[in-house]
Parts: C-alpha cells; sequence; structure tokens
C-alpha cells in the first residue's frame, strides 16, 4: 500500500440480522484505530438499517455506509433465499468490483487496501483476490462452530454424513476432549424436521467454509481465546477479537435491522437488583402457538418481573404482538412485565436489575450474555445452538436448559422450575462472574483479544 494512503476496509456482511451486528461492531472499532471503513450491504438491509438509525447515530457514525442492488424483488418469500444464495453471488460479485473500482477512481489518498467478507461471503473473497487486496473472513459465531464446519470433509471421508451434510450412521462427533461433542442430528447446520432445509444450510453455508479460509489472509472471530481455547488450535490463521461490543464505543452503533425500544431501560431502573427475567429468542426463532400460549402463561405464573422481546413474526402464523394485545395477558402482568419488539440488548444485559437470560442460545446472544456476567435459562432453536447450550450448562456451567414434554412443548411449569433453580443458584451466579472477568481482560490492554486486534489493525495499515 502506497505510504500516503490511508488504509481502507470494505466490510460486506451476510445479509441477516446476526451477522450484520458484530461485523458493524468490528467496523467501529477499525474506525476507533483509524482505518477508514466503508460497510457494504444489499440495498434493502442497507435501507433498514438507516430506517432503525436515529439521528444521533446517523450523526455520529464513523463509517461509510454504502449499498449494492438486490437480486431480489421486493417482498419475496422464504424461497427467495435460495434464490440468493444460488444467483447473487456471480450478480453481487460484479457490483462490488464496481463499487471498489469507483471508489478507487473517486479518492486517491484512501484506496480500498483491505476486505473483511463474512465467511460463508466467498465470493466477495474472491472479487478482493482478483483485484489483489488483501482479506479476512469473519465469522460471528463460536470457534467450535468454524471447527466443525472445517471438519465437514473429514466426515464425509468418514462416512458419517454424506455429501449434502445428511447423517448416514449414528455418532458422536468429538473434536476435542475439551470441547462438547455433537450428537450427529445436532450439528451446527442441522434443522430437525426438514432435510431439504438442511441440505440447503450446509451447501450454502457450510461446504465452501475451508475454501474460504484458504482465500482469506485471516480469520477473524467474534470470540476470545479464554472461552474455547482447545478449539483455537483448530483453526488456521485465527485471531479472535471478542467479545464485540457496543459498550466499547463512545456512542451508539448501527446494525440493527429493527428499532430499539429503548423505554425499557427507564422501566428496567424502577425494578430491583437481581429481579428481572430478561427474554429473547433472537432474530430467527419462531415457535407455534401451543408454546406461545405456554410462554405467556409462564411469566404469569412465575410472578417476577420479566421483559420479554415478542417480534411480531415470532409464531409461526404470525402476529404475536396483536395476540398479546387481543387477550387479557397485558392486564393481567402489566404490573411486573414488560412486552416489547426489540431492545438494546447490551444495555439490558449490563443492568443491574436483570436475573437470569432466556435465550434460543444464538452466538450473539451467548457472548454478550457472558460478557455481562448473566446466568442462561437455555432454550436452544436449532442446531449450533445446542452447542452452545452445552457449552454454557457442562463446561462453562453458567446455566440450565429447559426440557420439552413427549410433543415438543416446553411447558409453563418446566420454565417455571427451572428459573426458580437457576435464580437460587449461587454456583452459577459465581461462574457466571469469572466469565465475565475473563471477557473484560480480554479485550482490556494486554488481552489477547486487545493484542489481536492491534494485529489485525497493523496488517491492515502496512
Amino acid at each position: 500500500m502506497d505510504c500516503r494512503s490511508k488504509p481502507h476496509a470494505i466490510l460486506v456482511p451476510l445479509a441477516l440480522q446476526g451477522h450484520v451486528g458484530p461485523l458493524m461492531k468490528l467496523a467501529y472499532k477499525l474506525a476507533s484505530h483509524g482505518i477508514k471503513v466503508t460497510f457494504v450491504n444489499t440495498q434493502s438491509i442497507h435501507m433498514q438499517i438507516t430506517s432503525a438509525m436515529s439521528q444521533e447515530m446517523k450523526d455520529q457514525c464513523p463509517i461509510n455506509l454504502a449499498a449494492i442492488p438486490d437480486i431480489l424483488e421486493p417482498g419475496g418469500g422464504e424461497q427467495d433465499m435460495s434464490k440468493l444464495m444460488e444467483d447473487g453471488p456471480k450478480y453481487m460479485r460484479v457490483h462490488l468490483q464496481n463499487l471498489i473500482q469507483n471508489i478507487n477512481q473517486e479518492n486517491n489518498e484512501a484506496q480500498v487496501s483491505y476486505v473483511i467478507a463474512d465467511i460463508t461471503n466467498g465470493w466477495a473473497l474472491e472479487v478482493a483476490k482478483k483485484m489483489c487486496i488483501k482479506t479476512a473472513a469473519f465469522a460471528p459465531f463460536g470457534i467450535g462452530t468454524l471447527a466443525l464446519g472445517l471438519h465437514a470433509p473429514k466426515l464425509i471421508e468418514a462416512g458419517i454424513i454424506d455429501i449434502h451434510g445428511l447423517p448416514i450412521r449414528e455418532e458422536t462427533v468429538s473434536l476435542s476432549k475439551e470441547m462438547p461433542s455433537w450428537n450427529i442430528n445436532e450439528l451446527s447446520w442441522s434443522c430437525k424436521g426438514d432435510l431439504e432445509v438442511q441440505k440447503f444450510i450446509y451447501n450454502s453455508f457450510v461446504k465452501n467454509l475451508a475454501e474460504n479460509v484458504r482465500n482469506s489472509d485471516s480469520i477473524i472471530v467474534n470470540s476470545f481465546y479464554e472461552l474455547e481455547p482447545s478449539a483455537y488450535h483448530l483453526v488456521p490463521k485465527i485471531l479472535p477479537v471478542g467479545p464485540l461490543l457496543e459498550n466499547s464505543h463512545s456512542g451508539p452503533i448501527a446494525g440493527n435491522l429493527w428499532s430499539e425500544d429503548s423505554t425499557c431501560l427507564s422501566w428496567l431502573d424502577q425494578q430491583p437488583n437481581g429481579s428481572v427475567i430478561y427474554a429473547a429468542f433472537g432474530s430467527t426463532t419462531v415457535c407455534n402457538q401451543h408454546q406461545f400460549n405456554e410462554l405467556v402463561h409462564a411469566f404469569e405464573i412465575i410472578g417476577r418481573p420479566f421483559l420479554w422481546v415478542v417480534r411480531s413474526d415470532f409464531t409461526t402464523d404470525n402476529g404475536s404482538n396483536e395476540k398479546l394485545h387481543d387477550s387479557n395477558i397485558l392486564e393481567r402482568v402489566q404490573n411486573y412485565g414488560k412486552i416489547v419488539k426489540w431492545v438494546p440488548q447490551e444495555k439490558v444485559l449490563a443492568h443491574p436489575s436483570i436475573a437470569c437470560f432466556f435465550s434460543h442460545c444464538g452466538w450473539n446472544s451467548v457472548i454478550e450474555g457472558v460478557s455481562m456476567g448473566v446466568p442462561f435459562l437455555c432454550w436452544p432453536y436449532v442446531g449450533e445452538h445446542i452447542h452452545y447450550k452445552n457449552y454454557i450448562c457442562e463446561t462453562w456451567k453458567v446455566g440450565l436448559e429447559v426440557n420439552t414434554n413427549e410433543n415438543g412443548i416446553v411447558t409453563r411449569h418446566e420454565i417455571k422450575s427451572k428459573i426458580e433453580k437457576l435464580v437460587s443458584d449461587n454456583d452459577i451466579k459465581i461462574n457466571s462472574l469469572k466469565l465475565k472477568e475473563m471477557a473484560t481482560k480480554s479485550v482490556g490492554e494486554g488481552g489477547t483479544s486487545y493484542k489481536n486486534l492491534l494485529s489485525l489493525v497493523d496488517q491492515m495499515k502496512h
């Protein structure tokens, strides 16, 4: 890179909330170290992010937000995700290359010198290599999950899974004695009850991980060494820089696809310390009406303050919030419960009134809960969540899990029983605070993630 040119990084996430958010936090960190950053989304995701940004965010945003055209028509259904993954790379490859060329033509002092792409966006890494630009792949999930994905070809060779990632024989998969093992039906790409979706996830997101790693100069992960030390040694060129948190930045950070309801924070201020059950199940978890009703009644019979995030599409027949308002549940719980559509989760988890986190165990929620020292009640939704649940309950010992009945439902009584057990378990509270201390040290001056971030910045500047 020309010594007179300021380093300029293009960041390209996968178009999902759980992938956009952590990469955006990395973008802010890089900007704070003197890197010019352009964050590139598809047009539809770009519009969602900018619409959800407050004016304060827009005024203080230290990075450039850019968009490339969508391949999909507005208002498309779930089947369009298949079209996006199959046809999108060729389409988006051209637009990303054009964007980089236009940036370079317009700004001689900040030529694009680095591309950081979601590890599933192999097409973006290929564009960078073709243009002789340094690259890094970003994994917004645990190191163990990444190691399993890279290990998939060996599972095929051993006859444990087929070329589409489907199980051939019953066998437990173990990569290290210190790591939780995987049941063959609980791999990170498993999708219970829908083998076609499982094949799609494997072929779209897992199959090419090894090639994408080879096309990258570094592998950046939103984790920290002390959290997954045995998995760390299974991934080449790895730079854990997590936990990537909003509180490391002086102001609010963009990257949400939904507007945050900040009224929950003033509501939390009114609750006693260590009293509130925080329940949030991510951006994609859905449940049927029976399960939804059990959740509603669980919060009613527990009798503790609760903050519950309910997306409008949380139930399989949609309209969760509308059903809440149509029922009299809000009247019954209004004195001690609050239900919202989306929250500033880090601020919520850091609030002293929070007693525990009832979670689907998505990685962003795990890393944020661990960083705030909050005990978990685990209700994993898909394959990789089960692995994180095993970390939480068995390896780190910072939580408990809820079990389903013979109909696959987590009952109100199961939730009540586990909540009461969790909030009274002092060992879990102590272990949670130990993990919080480890997380804080990792990103503090001299910590492992702190050093890795400086190493990444140094690579980008030279």
